[in-house]
C-alpha cells in the first residue's frame, strides 16, 4: 500500500523533508501545523488568529487526502504559553465542538519566538 503525500505549499516542507499530511490507506496523518498564512507566509500575533489559520492549513490538507474534519479521531495542541488558553477555546470549539475528537494539549515552547500555537491531527474515514 502506498502512501499520498501532501503538500501546502510551505516552504519549510521541502527544507525540513517532511509533508503537510501523508495518507495510508484509511487513515490520514497531518503534521504539526503553525498559524502562517502559507499563501503570504505571514504569521498573526494573536494566538486565537493564529489557531484558526492552523485549523484552514490542516482542513485543506485532509480535502487534498479525500479526507474532512469531519473524520478527525485525534488532536494534539501545543501551545507556546499558558496564558493563551482562554483565548484559543473559543476558536478550538468553533471548528470541533461537534466532532469532539480525543485531545491532547500541552504548553512547550515551539521552534520560532512568533509561533504560539501548533495543532497535529489524525484522521480515520469509516
Amino acid at each position: 500500500m502506498s502512501a499520498k503525500l501532501i503538500s501546502s505549499g510551505s516552504p519549510f516542507e521541502a527544507t525540513m523533508g517532511y509533508s503537510r499530511a501523508v495518507v495510508k490507506g484509511d487513515w490520514c496523518f497531518v503534521s504539526g501545523t503553525t498559524g502562517y498564512d502559507y499563501a503570504t507566509m505571514t504569521m498573526p500575533e494573536a494566538a486565537a488568529d493564529q489557531a484558526d489559520n492552523c485549523f484552514k492549513t490542516i482542513a485543506g490538507a485532509l480535502e487534498q487526502g479525500g479526507f474532512t474534519l469531519a473524520d478527525v479521531v485525534r488532536v494534539q495542541y501545543t501551545l507556546a504559553r499558558a496564558s493563551d488558553f482562554d483565548a484559543v477555546v473559543p476558536v478550538l470549539g468553533k471548528w470541533f465542538s461537534e466532532i469532539r475528537p480525543a485531545a491532547t494539549m500541552v504548553v512547550a515552547p515551539l521552534i520560532k519566538p512568533e509561533m504560539l500555537i501548533e495543532i497535529e491531527v489524525t484522521a480515520l474515514k469509516g
